[in-house]
């Protein structure tokens, strides 16, 4: 049943890449100007949000399924959002941080060493000050704090942290790279070469390895 259902829904999967690789690729040809080029970019999460869905099994696990399914479709819509509003596409990602932190805090880790302790409280500090040294900006390192508390969070829990929790420092670095914009550093082309599929990339492994986690098809580590 197991296999049957993966390949029932992978094509979910796929179309959500299609749709990030075709914004990556093709978001500066003429006919992804306007509306075609937000659809591709909130496609692609929002994709991998009903890929989550279909996959989440029908126990224990639904309520963390449907948070990660909201975390995914709030961050779909700041994907979207930012194009045209930045502050408002931060507040959706703020949002969407808060929700997979209550995932990550649904779900401890039994036990943690020193050094993965020190890992996650790196992250919940350290994000928020780089990205307020990168951009200069208040807003943005208030927005990061909630950025930091996710990744610490992703990292503190059960869920694989070559998976997940490397999955939200993905997404953190590409952050990162956003608020570099605002700074004086210019780190071009690094900026718009890798900002997307950091931030993709992150979401895909963040995605699929709970999703796995929560069928039994990874360990728990």
């Amino acid at each position: 049943m197991a296999k049957q259902a993966l390949i029932e829904q992978r094509p979910w999967l796929l179309a959500s890449i299609a749709a990030a690789s075709a914004f990556y690729f093709l978001g500066d040809e003429p006919i992804f100007e306007g509306i075609w080029g937000l659809l591709a970019k909130g496609s692609a999460v929002g994709l991998l949000a009903l890929y989550v869905l279909l996959r989440v099994p029908h126990d224990r696990h639904r309520t963390d399924g449907l948070l990660l399914v909201a975390a995914l479709l709030l961050a779909a819509a700041g994907d979207v959002a930012i194009e045209l509003w930045f502050e408002i596409g931060g507040a959706f990602f703020a949002a969407a941080h808060c929700v997979a932190m209550a995932l990550y805090w649904r779900n401890p880790r039994a036990r943690h060493s020193p050094s993965q302790q020190m890992v996650s409280l790196a992250l919940l500090v350290g994000t928020p000050l780089v990205s307020f040294l990168l951009s200069g900006e208040a807003m943005i390192a208030i927005y990061a704090t909630f950025l930091g508390a996710m990744a610490a969070s992703a990292w503190y829990s059960r869920f694989p942290r070559y998976r997940v929790g490397t999955g939200a420092v993905l997404f953190v670095m590409s952050d990162w790279l956003i608020f570099a914009r605002f700074g004086p550093l210019d780190l071009e082309p690094a900026n718009a070469l890798l900002i997307w599929p950091l931030y993709y990339a992150g979401q895909v492994m963040i995605a699929t390895g709970i999703v796995q986690c929560m069928r039994g098809e990874q360990p728990v580590r």
